[in-house]
C-alpha cells in the first residue's frame, strides 16, 4: 500500500511493507435535515463540507475515514443521506458509530451503502478497530450495555496478535470539565475490566467532548478529537464555546503498535459564532 504523499510526521519515504495504517477522525457534526440549519451561528453542513476539504488537501494519503458519533444533530433521514453522499466523494472506507444525538437504527439504515458502513470490526493489516455503540435512547451521557462489552471482548480474545484501537463516542475517563462529565461513560469500571486483560489495546479514540484531548491511563492513550462544528473550552465546569475552528484528528497505526497523532483545524473561523449560546 504505498502513500501518495508523505506523511506531515514522517518525512522519509518509507517501503511498502512499513507503511503504516493512516486515517482520520471525523467527528461531531451535528447535520440537519435542513441544509440551512446552525448551531451557535455556524451552519454545520458548511463547516463539514471545509473539514471534507482540509481532509482532501492535506490528508490525502489516508487509507480510511472514522465518524465517531454525534453525526446527525436531529437524527434525520435526509441528514444522514446527505453525510452519505458527502463521505462516498471522499472515495475511501469510512466506518460510522453512533453519538447521543444519533437514532443507531436510521443510521445504520442510511449509512450501509457503499464505501459508508457502521461495522462493530475492522480487521485492517496489523490492527483491529473495534467500533462501539454507547447511546442510551433520550440519555446525553453513555453506557455500554452487556452486548456491546461482549462485542468489545469477543472481538479482542479473536485478534490477539493484532494491535487494537477501540472508539466509542463517549468519553469513558473525565476529562477536567464537570458538566462534561456529567455525560461521559457511566461504566467505565466495566469496560476497563476488559481493556485490562488484553495488553494489545494501544489506544481509545472518543468524540463528545469537542475538543483536542490526549490522556494515557497505563499503556492506554485516550484521544478526543474536536468538533466539525463548535468547539468547548477545556478545563471549565460550565458550557462554554471555544474560539478555536473546526478540525480533525489525524491517525498512523505503525506495524509496532505505536501510535502518531495530531490535530488538524481549519485556519480560521468559518462563520461568526454565537456565544451567546448557553447550551447545545
Amino acid at each position: 500500500m504505498k502513500p501518495e504523499n508523505l506523511s506531515p510526521l514522517h518525512p522519509r519515504q518509507k517501503q511498502q511493507s512499513e507503511s503504516p495504517l493512516r486515517l482520520v477522525q471525523i467527528t461531531d457534526c451535528h447535520l440537519y435535515a435542513n441544509p440551512a440549519r446552525s448551531l451557535a451561528g455556524l451552519n454545520t453542513l458548511g463547516t463539514f463540507d471545509s473539514v471534507l476539504d482540509l481532509v482532501k488537501t492535506q490528508c490525502s494519503n489516508i487509507d480510511l475515514i472514522l465518524a465517531t458519533g454525534d453525526l446527525v444533530h436531529d437524527a434525520s433521514p435526509l441528514g444522514y443521506a446527505r453525510m452519505r453522499d458527502r463521505f462516498e466523494s471522499m472515495n475511501r472506507p469510512v466506518y460510522c458509530l453512533p453519538g447521543n444525538h444519533d437514532i443507531p437504527a436510521v443510521m445504520h439504515e442510511h449509512l450501509n451503502q457503499g464505501n459508508v458502513t457502521t461495522p462493530e470490526a475492522i480487521q485492517l493489516h496489523h490492527w483491529v478497530i473495534i467500533m462501539l455503540d454507547s447511546t442510551v435512547p433520550g440519555r446525553e451521557g453513555g453506557h455500554l450495555s452487556s452486548g456491546q462489552l461482549e462485542v468489545l471482548e469477543r472481538n479482542l480474545e479473536q485478534n490477539p496478535n493484532r494491535h487494537a484501537l477501540i472508539c466509542l463516542h463517549h468519553h469513558p475517563l473525565p476529562i477536567g470539565s464537570a458538566w462534561m462529565d456529567r455525560m461521559a461513560l457511566d461504566n467505565p469500571t466495566s469496560f476497563f475490566r476488559i481493556i485490562d486483560r488484553f495488553p494489545q489495546v494501544r489506544a481509545i479514540l472518543c468524540g463528545h467532548i469537542h475538543q483536542e484531548h490526549e490522556n494515557r491511563r497505563g499503556q492506554v492513550r485516550l484521544l478526543g478529537a474536536p468538533s466539525t462544528c463548535i468547539q468547548f473550552t477545556p478545563q471549565l465546569d460550565q458550557f462554554n464555546l471555544d474560539l478555536l475552528p473546526p478540525g480533525l484528528r489525524w491517525l498512523e497505526l505503525e506495524q509496532d503498535g505505536s501510535i502518531n497523532t495530531i490535530v488538524k483545524r481549519l485556519t480560521s473561523m468559518p462563520m461568526k459564532l454565537d456565544m451567546s449560546v448557553a447550551g447545545y
